[in-house]
């Protein structure tokens, strides 16, 4: 190999900073969005994508590509991965109660149910995963149990999110009883939180 290649491959093996591809799943409404772009914003200054109190408001993979992350005297650049919302069963009369048409929430259903295969998918192309649960909800859940069991058998690491601690029915006891084997970290995407912690624990956890 002559050594300007060689040169040219040491420094570009050795001198490039590994991009984490950090998932974020959970079930829809968890505030997957919503901490996705408290954390874009934190570190690019723009949002990932829209948020709604609509069920499956995602429904495609939203990525912001290389946010770099300064905590503890550590950068890690990361691409977000904002998840659709995985569900077990997906009925076009969920949305009637938000004021869709019969063909538009066939349709809004039709499209969440192709999303929740795209999320699936790309357990593949992920590095670390935040799994972002409700934390005024029962966490032991079908979906939750499958999201963390599909994350385990694939040796991702994964740091669960006790979200939404800003409301006053929140209870972060169930999610660490419920899954004590992981780091759950407790913030509130909507007013930041803690999220100085989650920092931390992806800079501790992620491989």
């Amino acid at each position: 190999m002559p050594f300007r290649k060689f040169l040219g491959w040491f420094k570009g093996f050795f001198g490039k900073k590994k991009i984490i591809r950090l998932g974020l799943y959970g079930p829809p409404n968890a505030g997957k969005t919503t901490l996705a772009n408290k954390i874009s914003m934190d570190w690019t200054g723009e949002p990932v994508g829209k948020v709604s109190e609509v069920p499956h408001e995602t429904r495609e993979v939203q990525k912001k590509e290389k946010v770099t992350v300064k905590v503890g005297g550590k950068t890690i650049v990361m691409n977000l991965l904002d998840m659709p919302g995985i569900s077990t069963k997906i009925d076009f009369e969920e949305f009637l109660q938000y004021g869709f048409s019969a063909e538009d929430a066939k349709q809004r259903a039709k499209e969440a149910t192709k999303g929740v295969i795209e999320a699936i998918k790309w357990l593949e192309n992920v590095d670390t995963a935040l799994v972002i649960m409700d934390s005024t909800r029962d966490p032991y859940t079908q979906v939750n149990i499958t999201i963390i069991g599909n994350l385990e058998a694939r040796n991702i690491p994964i740091i669960i999110v006790a979200n939404k601690i800003d409301l006053p029915e929140s209870n972060t006891k169930w999610i660490e009883e419920a899954f004590p084997q992981h780091p759950v970290i407790n913030v509130s995407g909507l007013t930041g939180s803690n999220v100085n912690d989650l920092y931390s624990a992806i800079a501790k956890y992620s491989k």
